[in-house]
């Protein structure tokens, strides 16, 4: 029996190209994997090797990679003794890479009006469509990001207009800026330019914002906590939109075999279990929610 995921998944010594420090133990990490970043996809991650005395691997998103340079990054933050070994890793130094793994978006062209959702950890894969979007000029995408600790990034004021923004929320992610790529951030922190409430929130303002025609336009993409996830399920509900949603579960094996990372998705002949890591971790959030 053909499987889809055969054959697309590489294991390769990867060399730290880069390891970049940010506020709240995060932290971006460039990787040569040449064969992986071929193949990368928004929505798949690799599966890392932390340290070579753990012997279990760490499942990250990828958040960006170039296929003619060979390279990938992925954003993290430490929580647990494997993200902490790997923060430890300096430049020069290789790593065990499996990637990339999983199935990511799939945008549909009739509806140009993305709404990329990106919470905490959830933020990288949501970076890495916008640059595919960015592709086709046929898109206009909005990325709207939320965290409760410092973002990743030092933010800047937005000279893009977006309908339907309260006054005063212009922080922007620099790199979707220079991209022409409208995108605005929401906290419960006070941070300046935020908005000050939830991804769901200010995305309702946004829709409120538009004609009834327009919704037609839209789909929705996003990734972040489960909690989050659900709230995303539901106001596509409200909306009547299509949305796509990246699970994030613990995982052993990562590539079908251990099973541990499964979920129940509705399906026409009743509720089956799929294994995040090869059957998602993409799923139409209808089917999840």
């Amino acid at each position: 029996m053909h499987k889809p995921h055969r054959d697309t998944i590489f294991l390769e010594q990867a060399k730290v190209l880069d390891h970049q420090s940010f506020g709240a133990q995060q932290y971006v990490m460039r990787l040569y994997a040449p064969k992986c970043a071929v193949q990368a996809s928004a929505g798949s991650f690799v599966h890392l090797q932390c340290d070579p005395l753990l012997p279990m691997r760490r499942p990250f998103s990828i958040m960006r990679s170039s296929a003619r340079e060979g390279w990938l990054d992925v954003l993290y933050k430490v929580v647990g003794d494997g993200s902490l070994q790997l923060a430890k890793r300096q430049q020069g130094e290789t790593l065990s890479c499996l990637g990339p793994i999983g199935n990511g978006f799939s945008p549909h062209a009739e509806r140009p009006r993305a709404l990329l959702l990106g919470g905490g950890v959830g933020i990288p894969p949501m970076i890495f469509l916008a640059e595919q979007l960015r592709l086709d000029k046929s898109y206009q995408p909005l990325v709207i990001m939320g965290s409760e600790i410092p973002f990743p990034f030092t933010s800047k004021p937005s000279q893009i207009m977006v309908p339907g923004m309260p006054d005063g929320v212009i922080a922007a992610m620099p790199l979707l800026e220079d991209w022409g790529i409208a995108s605005r951030l929401t906290s419960l922190q006070g941070y300046a330019g935020c908005h000050q409430g939830y991804i769901t929130d200010l995305a309702r303002h946004w829709l409120d914002a538009l004609q009834e025609s327009q919704h037609g336009e839209v789909e929705i993409f996003a990734c972040g906590p489960q909690p989050m996830l659900a709230a995303v399920g539901a106001l596509a509900q409200q909306y009547n939109l299509p949305c796509q949603v990246s699970l994030e579960e613990f995982m052993a094996c990562a590539v079908g075999g251990c099973a541990g990372c499964v979920v129940e998705v509705k399906t026409e002949d009743g509720p089956v279990m799929k294994r995040v890591c090869v059957d998602g971790p993409v799923f139409d959030a209808a089917k999840v929610f």
